[in-house]
Order: structure tokens, then sequence, then C-alpha cells
């Protein structure tokens, strides 16, 4: 089976092949039987927004409540709550161009420090992505999609809304119910749909680079029928995607699931878990060469950025690439690991930037 899309219009034009909210009400647009190998297409996170030529200034006019735009959902034969869904990822295919970019003083992790708009065109050519704006740079592919994700119940929606309402009170920053770019556009689900900005119970923008093919996502099921949706494909990503964005690009998705009856229940399954065989310190595991910043603080937040600033002065330093540059370098290819915690008053981050990346 096969759902296509048509990338050249945006997800609101196409409403009957996607959405961009979770919510338990949008019906499925297809069913598939566990065990059927299935071709899912796919938008960019930004629906099509970005086009050749364009530059940070462009970015002042693009939409952000479109994100990100999903394909589905798909309902999965037999799936019923308390299932685990398992989702195994047989291929992604990019499509030949992607972009970085960052959006402060809204959006990334630095975004205080990098508080304006910069965008990076990158040409795909199946092993690599190439950017003219960071020349030298060579990013290998590692393509995975970026969210994967279930139809939440009512009653995970009011837990959830509840939980994001108290953490926007105390000053958090938090993508509450927002009726505008909303598809499906109907109300009252427009405006009391969860946005897909964050990860949660039911799957959704994990942006985690290990689920690559070969590995296999389970996701506990709340509605009947699971109502998987996909979308927001990366080429490549830095572990943290410490800029808000990696080679962002549209995809197709080819997987088959499975369901695991009455599994989430029994094991009390209440978060995304997956398994596979991709090496995580694969720099390290193959003997390729890197260098290493780290930071040390009193909470892992004020490490990573410790750790992200040092090496953005290294980039800047032994490179001479610029620190725009550098900062989308370390969302594309740098990996933040947690290193230690027992230490305390301190944590500390390492920030790890394979050298094979530069040509």
């Amino acid at each position: 089976m096969k759902i296509s899309i048509d990338r050249d219009l945006p997800l609101g034009e196409e409403p009957n092949k996607g959405h961009n909210r979770w919510h338990p009400d949008i019906p499925a647009i297809a069913t598939v039987r566990p065990g059927e190998s299935i071709a899912i297409e796919t938008r960019d996170a930004l629906n099509g927004q970005v086009k050749p030529g364009m530059t940070g200034a462009d970015i002042e006019r693009f939409a952000v409540n479109v994100a990100h735009p999903l394909t589905g959902p798909l309902a999965i034969e037999g799936a019923k709550p308390g299932d685990l869904l398992a989702v195994h990822i047989e291929n992604i295919e990019p499509q030949p161009r992607g972009y970085t970019s960052f959006r402060g003083p809204d959006f990334g992790f630095l975004r205080d420090v990098f508080d304006y708009k910069y965008l990076v065109h990158w040409e795909i050519d199946g092993a690599v992505a190439r950017s003219p704006q960071i020349p030298g740079v060579a990013i290998p592919g590692s393509p995975f999609m970026g969210v994967m994700g279930v139809a939440p119940s009512r009653e995970l929606m009011k837990e959830i809304v509840a939980r994001e309402a108290a953490l926007a009170s105390s000053g958090h920053l938090v993508a509450p119910p927002d009726a505008r770019g909303a598809v499906p556009a109907k109300e009252p689900l427009a405006s009391t749909a969860l946005r897909t900005i964050p990860p949660r119970e039911n799957g959704g923008n994990l942006d985690v680079k290990q689920l690559v093919a070969g590995t296999t996502l389970f996701l506990p099921v709340f509605v009947e029928g699971a109502n998987f949706s996909t979308g927001d494909a990366h080429f490549a990503q830095g572990d943290g995607e410490s800029c808000g964005t990696a080679v962002e690009m549209g995809a197709t998705l080819h997987a088959r699931f499975e369901v695991l009856t009455g599994e989430a229940a029994r094991r009390n399954v209440r978060e995304p878990s997956y398994t596979g065989t991709y090496a995580y310190d694969a720099a390290r595991a193959a003997g390729k060469h890197y260098y290493a910043t780290t930071g040390s603080a009193e909470t892992m937040e004020l490490a990573a950025r410790r750790a992200l600033l040092s090496m953005i002065d290294y980039i800047v330093d032994a490179r001479g690439y610029t620190r725009d540059q550098a900062y989308c370098i370390c969302s594309v290819a740098v990996d933040l690991h947690l290193s230690q915690i027992v230490d305390m008053p301190n944590y500390t981050v390492s920030a790890f930037l394979p050298f094979e990346i530069f040509e």
C-alpha cells in the first residue's frame, strides 16, 4: 500500500491526506493490516514554505502554526487501547532538497544568543548533504522521521492540557492549542486539539536520530485502531538538534506494523520505546576522529549550553566558519551526550564533533 500526497500543495489544500494537530476525533484516511508493508509520503516540517533562494529574512513571513504537517492517521487493523504498536521501519527515502534554520528569539536552544533568523539550503544526493551556505562540509545521511505517533485518548488529552497549562503558568515555553493554521480546521476540534511541537506519551515529535531504517518503535495505543501518523523527516541531525532544526526534508517512510495485544497494559507502558542495532557512539566505535567540548553546571540545561557555546567557539576558531554557520553545524552534526549525573552539584554534558563531515 502507498499513501501518496502532492508536495506542491500545502497540507491545508489536501486535508484529506493529513493533519497538523493531535486529536482522537481526526478520522483515519486508510486502514492498514498488521504485517503489510506501506509507503507513506510526507511533507517537510514547515509545510513547503521554504523555497530555493530564500534567506533568513523570508522566515519572518512563515506561518509557524502550520507545523508539523503529518500524513495520516492510519488505522491499524485490530489495534485497541492497552495494546502496543510496533512500527518496523524498513526504509526512509529522502527528497533531493532540505534546509536548516534557526528562528531566534522565539525558537532554538540558544535563542537568546542567536536572536535572529538564519536559513541554510541543502542539496541531498542520497549519501550526503551539502550547502552553498556552509562550503567544505558534507553531512552523511542517516534519515529518520522526526514525528511518529498515535492519537491520544480524550482522557490523555485532558491530562496533557492540564499539565502543560501548569507549566505555562510557571514560565515554561508551551505551545497551547491554537486554531490558527490548524488542519482539520473545523471546530471545536481546531481550537482544542494538541499542537505537535512537543513529544508526549503518544509519541509525536520525538526527534530521535536513532530511529533509522532497521529499528522498531513501540507506541502505546490509546484509541481504537491506534491512528498512526508521521512527518517531519530529517536527513541528518546531531543529538540535541540544538538550533531547532535538523536537515529538514520531505521523505517517504516505508514501514510495517505489528500489534502486540495487551502488552502496553500488561507492562504498564506509558511512553514510547525503541530497539535496533544503531551504534549510538558511531564515531567513537568506528575509531573516527572527533573533537569534544564539555560543560559542567548545576543543571543539565546549563551544562549543555556551556558545552554547545564552547563547541561553536571551536568551530569558528579552528575551522573558520561564522557563528551562524557553526550553530547550524552543531544542530545537524554535533551530538550532545550526558556524561555524568552523579558528581554533585554539577552535571557534565559533552558535545562531540565528528571530523568526517569536513571535506
